[in-house]
């Protein structure tokens, strides 16, 4: 007989007879203390310690444990029909099943990613706004698997140029009135762009001022700040500027942090705000900052205006990227209690990243690699003969010689065994590897640099097709096609010609095809 089966018992036959012993209250109170605990989502925490979610977003799971709604919506390309994505039960996680359902032979993109709290604030497409023109692209539906409590659910993949806003809110902090906000975010996919937050931000899609906007920031921008290292790190967009500290520009309390699943919070209150991070899948929480607002003109007091923003910048700034799986914003400055106990919530639903394989991506097995752009379906990926990597037209009616220099061998990941390498069919011992970011074949010297430089990890399609593979060494870079030539390439960020975000996610998604040779 389990503990629980034990105290349920007891706990009947105590009531039965009318017992009104210590005993009998202490069993009735642990029986219902861990049968609450069992269903508590981060925002039935908040409440218990006075800050309450007025906003509660997450396309994985329910963030109360008596929420049994929708959690998001999404649009297939086939026939434009939407369809909304519960919970498998109340207080659980998502339906990914009836996704993969509805979606099944076309693709699909997020909609709506609706509000938990019941205050209405739920999160659509960003219009335009003073930095960049609108409406925002929509954030395909497949992108991000993943696993929550070993049940299959997926993120919000953010690609430069995606955006979601509520210009409309209910409850959200205005003025110098206090709030806090966590997210739960990919902390391997970011970019050095203006600016991938989640928080509160302008009313008008317009920069209106220092202090202004209150949001978590993650990317490795360095143009209004930036903490130790080399980046990425959390910081709070304040509006004309990302702040890790007391001061505009440089604070070395602030660490670069790059957890696959990765907390990040800020909180926000008169002369006082916060910044917290640590691995979602376990341990506690880091304080990277607590104390006074910074010491530059406009930030105290704030003046928040209630908007909230995902993946973009409050005037609507999108060139930045990321990935995220739920957050909240609440009423009040949440204690440092309240915010460990939803740190041990988030470790205790255990995010995992979900495996994506291909019969065509087992190692040892052939496989070409086709485009999946609109412009370049026909095209597969291959080597020249100057070593050169290109995506051409080929068929089977194409010379054998054309077919094999587009067939690769899969082999284990040469610096990551749970990655991927691609040998030459056509030159054996010769790998794909990129090399001054341009993909080139070459062959294999042992070097940690080469090794590095050759492995590739799949994930799945950005698009929503297929699969997209991160470099080893840059994980912010992936496989791409640009002008008909192979890169390694960031979203929209890099310096490169190749970095362009336009067609980005199109043209680093791929099928793994059937070998041409």
């Amino acid at each position: 007989m389990t503990v629980h089966t034990w105290l349920r018992r007891a706990r009947r036959t105590l009531l039965a007879v009318g017992a009104t012993t210590a005993l009998t209250a202490a069993l009735i109170a642990g029986t219902e203390t861990a049968s609450q605990a069992a269903t508590q989502g981060p925002c039935d925490l908040y409440a218990s310690g006075g800050t309450p979610c007025v906003a509660a977003h997450s396309t994985t799971r329910a963030l109360y444990g008596g929420y049994g709604g929708a959690l998001y919506q999404v649009r297939r390309a086939s026939d434009g029909a939407t369809k909304d994505i519960g919970v498998l039960s109340t207080g659980g996680y998502a339906n990914a099943a009836a996704q993969d359902s509805f979606c099944a032979g076309t693709t699909c993109v997020i909609t709506v990613i609706y509000d938990q709290s019941g205050r209405g604030n739920s999160l659509t497409q960003a219009p335009a706004g003073g930095a960049a023109g609108g409406p925002d692209n929509l954030a395909p539906a497949t992108a991000a698997p993943v696993t929550v409590a070993g049940h299959k659910a997926y993120g919000v993949y953010v690609a430069a140029g995606t955006g979601y806003r509520n210009n409309k809110t209910n409850g959200i902090a205005t003025g110098d009135q206090p709030e806090g906000m966590y997210a739960v975010l990919d902390g391997t996919h970011f970019g050095g762009g203006c600016c991938f937050d989640y928080g509160n931000a302008e009313t008008n899609n317009l920069d209106t001022g220092n202090g202004h906007m209150e949001a978590i920031y993650f990317g490795d921008s360095t143009i209004w700040g930036s903490g130790t290292g080399k980046g990425p790190w959390v910081m709070a967009d304040l509006e004309n500027g990302l702040f890790s500290g007391v001061n505009a520009g440089y604070n070395a309390g602030d660490p670069s942090v790059s957890h696959r699943f990765l907390t990040a919070m800020v909180k926000g209150a008169p002369n006082l705000w916060a910044i917290k991070a640590g691995n979602a899948q376990s341990g506690g929480l880091s304080t990277y900052y607590n104390g006074v607002r910074p010491n530059v003109s406009g930030y105290n007091p704030m003046h928040k205006e209630g908007a909230i923003i995902l993946g973009i910048g409050g005037d609507n700034s999108k060139s930045s990227s990321g990935t995220f799986y739920e957050g909240v914003m609440t009423s009040g400055y949440p204690t440092d209690a309240t915010d460990n106990a939803v740190q041990a919530n988030l470790n205790a639903v255990n995010y995992q990243a979900a495996a994506v394989t291909s019969s065509n991506l087992t190692v040892g097995s052939r496989v070409s690699l086709k485009a999946t752009t609109a412009c370049c379906t026909g095209d597969y990926l291959r080597h020249n003969a100057d070593s050169t990597v290109a995506i051409s037209p080929l068929s089977s009616a194409s010379s054998a010689a054309d077919r094999t220099d587009a067939t690769w061998i899969v082999r284990s990941g040469l610096a990551n065994s749970a990655c991927l390498t691609f040998e030459s069919a056509a030159a054996p011992g010769q790998y794909l590897r990129h090399y001054g970011f341009q993909l080139h074949t070459a062959a294999g010297d042992g070097t940690a640099v080469f090794n590095q430089d050759a492995t590739f990890c799949p994930q799945a399609g950005h698009s929503g097709q297929g699969f997209s593979f991160q470099s080893a060494n840059y994980p912010n870079r992936f496989i791409r096609h640009y002008a008909y030539t192979g890169y390694v390439a960031g979203d929209g960020v890099g310096g490169n010609t190749w970095d362009n975000a336009a067609s980005w996610s199109e043209d680093t998604s791929w099928l793994a095809a059937t070998p041409l040779s």
